[in-house]
């Protein structure tokens, strides 16, 4: 468990998806897949944190969108989470491996739509129409983050390049931060829920923090392009495991 979570929390620095690492790994050790689902999100929560130490220096000047995306994935976040609480999800795993294609091909073409759209950057004094856009799309981002999550990093890396952040490693530091907002509404409402097994939670936690720290300060080491290959590499791994797990 310590293994799995310290891969996801690596994973989940860089990009995301880390959840598809432990969620088997709990489901293999027997847990119901809702419980499993929630101890997963407790377990990597801490990561983000470690996550986002390592890009603190990549956070100047950023405390604008900071605010506004961060309180906007706190209210997404505890939608997602509540309605896994009360639903089903057999029909929305059946979506997933799209919206994991969606994310890394809009990912890979984001800087040719921001110019064909002319949808300006986040240096360039947004706009309000820039700022709405940008709250309703981490909106129902953070709803699917709070419900499921896996590849919500990379959804949400490809909406910051859409929006004009180019800066791959202040986009990491963002999404860090914002997936901290969406987990600690879901967190919250998984214990209340009872779907967190504290024992196995903690073990894990200890090991995506440690993760979180690792994946970050190598991604800052290696460079933006090393990374940018790693993330369309660890998205479409994502799409053939959710492709496989649909089918199986």
């Amino acid at each position: 468990m310590f293994c799995a979570a310290f891969a996801a929390g690596a994973i989940n620095s860089i990009a995301g998806g880390g959840t598809l690492i432990t969620f088997p790994v709990l489901i293999w050790l027997g847990l119901d897949p809702k419980v499993a689902n929630g101890t997963s999100t407790v377990a990597l929560w801490p990561g983000l944190f470690g996550g986002l130490f390592g890009y603190r220096r990549e956070l100047e000047n950023s405390s604008p969108i900071l605010i506004r995306l961060g309180l906007t994935s706190i209210v997404g976040g505890a939608v997602g989470a509540w309605l896994l609480t009360w639903t089903p999800s057999p029909v929305f795993a059946r979506l997933v491996p799209f919206l994991i294609l969606f994310a890394t091909i809009l990912f890979m073409s984001h800087g040719v739509i921001n110019q064909r759209l002319r949808l300006g950057s986040l240096e360039e004094r947004p706009t309000r129409l820039w700022w709405t856009g940008a709250m309703v799309f981490q909106f129902f981002s953070a709803m699917y983050g709070g419900y499921f999550g896996a590849g919500n990093g990379i959804l949400m890396l490809a909406a910051l390049g859409l929006l004009g952040l180019n800066e791959l490693h202040r986009a990491n530091g963002i999404k860090n931060f914002l997936g901290i907002c969406i987990n600690s509404t879901a967190v919250l409402i998984f214990a209340l829920a009872g779907l967190v097994i504290w024992r196995d939670a903690l073990v894990m936690a200890c090991g995506a923090l440690a993760g979180g720290y690792f994946g970050a300060t190598m991604a800052v080491r290696v460079g933006q392009g090393w990374v940018r290959r790693g993330i369309i590499i660890i998205g479409l791994v994502l799409l053939v495991v959710m492709l496989w797990k649909v089918r199986h």
